[in-house]
């Protein structure tokens, strides 16, 4: 017999009644019954009861376990009564008489507890993170992760995709965040930099003559804390191919993603149209480029309807360029007291609060009430309902000013209405390709331009898009959303020296800039580059949708904290003097 097992925790049935077996693992919970001591004992696999009386050799040692003591017993399967079957247990037929016990790792007091899965402060979580990978919950996230991780490279390999590693240690590039820099001890007062994404590396695999490539990639970013979001380092599914258009990429990697939802839905529904929404619409329709399509909810611009109105507030905002009224439809909504709860969310978001009409039925017609719908009368309140196609018992809520100031709290307002209402879908993936991405931004502030996605974007229109006004370009660039979250964002790359140079300097770099940053792609480019494509899912966001929960930490094995920071191994730490010698470095004190 195996020194620590004949099975595991999870294999025994009513067939293995009589045999001799050995097992080990984890002391999951102890129940006394008056002389007879029962444990749950717990290992990767699952749970099987023992048991042992004082008739047993091993009861007095077994008198002094406590929870999560690691141990092997030796016994014999003995099938339960019928009344005592635990059918929640695959294990749940037999139990195990304990004959002899062996402690193979004492545990000392807990300071999180195992059995029950209480909450429990997060940081006490991750500061002993080994305890917390114990529990039910957070152990089969892990074996999700890692399920899901398996089927994407098997989905991946089967689609004619080839797997390639890239260098980890690499060369600052600007990705949209702020990287992490490691000191070269063989080139003092030089810097690598750890790579915020594969980029350079996949495009040029393709100018290499590869043709589909992939990667289970870590990425390393120095990010701001979000719940949805690493604030150090995440895994994506980076994906590149030659030789496509945008269309190309999307039927190639549709199928994978779908495939895996399918796979890991448990019991959800993966929906099969997803729709092509330019970003434009995605923006005026849902206040945000990644719509949750499970609530059926869409904003419409309703500024007409208050231009010149009795309702000053409104009106008057229209007399600036670049102002609208937005509406957002609330079905079922038509209450005071519903609209009144609405108004005080709108006051939590920081604003004087949020218009509202909402329709009743008077006398056999349909009439608008609210302060609203007093002041512009009642042709304007019916051309309002008629518009958003709204009746009796329904409502409607308004914001106005500059779309950029207000679309972000327009977005919280319709998923917040949609929860309310129970109009939001529950046990459903409902995905979307946001497309049509403006290649440049204006800073609001200063009117710098700059790029607001991917800076390597090929724009829609070659070089001569470039030569008009460049807040009007679009960009080959793309994202695919689930359920309010992206999970994917790419692009058709930019392949050619002269468009390349020609968008960073509308960017502001110049081409010395670029040769500086990115000569190594550009000398590439001027070598024969094949038109190319691709992008990357986000793995750690795909599986925290599969696992539904909404906080990223619960499906990464040894995240950080949200200031970035590793309770459990203590990183950030501080360099040793020898340390900063041989890196001729010098740390100053921080400010105060």
């Amino acid at each position: 017999m195996h020194a620590y097992r004949s099975h595991t925790c999870a294999d025994l049935r009513a067939a293995n009644v009589g045999e001799t077996v050995r097992l080990s693992g984890w002391v999951h919970r102890i129940r006394d019954h008056g002389g007879v001591l029962f444990i749950d004992l717990r290992d990767h696999y699952g749970i099987t009861q023992v048991l042992a009386d004082s008739d047993s050799p091993a009861f007095a040692d077994i008198e002094k376990l406590r929870a999560e003591y690691v141990i092997r017993i030796e016994g014999t399967v003995k099938a339960r009564a019928p009344e005592l079957v635990n059918a929640k247990l695959p294990t749940g037929e037999i139990e195990v008489y304990v004959r002899a016990m062996d402690v193979l790792g004492a545990a000392g007091d807990l300071p999180l507890p195992v059995f029950g899965e209480p909450d429990y402060p997060e940081e006490t979580r991750l500061a002993y993170r080994f305890l917390d990978l114990r529990r039910e919950t957070l152990h089969a996230n892990m074996m999700l992760r890692s399920n899901v991780v398996r089927a994407l490279r098997e989905e991946m390999w089967a689609t004619g995709f080839t797997e390639f590693q890239t260098p980890i240690i690499t060369a600052s590039s600007p990705e949209g965040a702020r990287d992490f820099l490691v000191p070269s001890r063989l080139h003092p007062g030089r810097f690598y930099a750890l790579p915020q994404a594969p980029q350079q590396f996949k495009q040029l695999i393709m100018v290499g003559g590869f043709d589909r490539y992939f990667q289970i990639a870590p990425c390393f970013r120095d990010e701001d804390p979000r719940a949805d979001r690493s604030p150090t380092d995440f895994y994506q599914l980076d994906v590149e191919m030659s030789f496509v258009e945008q269309q190309d990429v999307f039927d190639a990697v549709q199928p994978v993603i779908r495939s895996v939802f399918e796979r890991f839905a448990d019991g959800r529904t993966v929906d099969a149209d997803w729709p092509q929404i330019a970003y434009a619409d995605a923006m005026a329709w849902y206040g945000t480029d990644k719509p949750d399509l499970r609530n059926p909810i869409r904003m419409q611009d309703v500024s007409e309807h208050f231009r010149g109105s009795g309702f000053k507030i409104f009106a008057k905002l229209l007399e600036t360029a670049g102002t609208e009224i937005r509406a957002i439809p609330a079905p079922t909504g038509g209450s005071r007291a519903f609209c009144d709860r609405m108004n005080s969310f709108a006051q939590a978001q920081g604003l004087p609060g949020m218009g509202y009409i909402f329709w009743r039925e008077d006398g056999g017609a349909v009439t608008g009430a609210g302060p609203i719908a007093k002041n512009i009368g009642p042709e304007r309140t019916e051309a309002i309902r008629a518009q958003l196609g709204l009746g009796a018992g329904d409502a409607a809520f308004f914001l106005g000013g500059a779309p950029a100031q207000f679309e972000a709290v327009a977005a919280r307002a319709r998923d917040e209405i949609g929860r309310e209402l129970k109009l939001t879908e529950e046990g459903v993936f409902r995905f979307a390709w946001i497309v049509d991405f403006p290649m440049f931004e204006a800073d609001p502030d200063t009117g710098k331009v700059d790029f607001s996605h991917n800076p390597f974007s090929m724009p829609q229109g070659g070089l001569e898009a470039l030569e008009g006004d460049p807040l009007a370009v679009k960009g080959w660039q793309y994202d695919l959303t689930c359920n309010g979250y992206e999970i994917l964002s790419g692009a058709i790359r930019n392949h050619t020296p002269e468009i390349m140079y020609r968008a960073f300097e509308i960017a502001g770099y110049p081409a010395s800039e670029v040769d500086k940053r990115f000569g190594g792609m550009v000398k590439a480019f001027r070598y024969g580059a094949p038109p190319h494509g691709g992008c990357a899912a986000g793995i750690d966001r795909i599986v925290m949708l599969l696992a539904g929960t909404t906080n990223i930490r619960e499906v990464i094995m040894f995240p950080m904290t949200q200031r970035a920071e590793d309770l459990l191994l203590g990183a950030p730490s501080e360099p040793t003097n020898e340390q900063l010698r041989e890196l001729r470095l010098r740390v100053l004190p921080p400010e105060a």
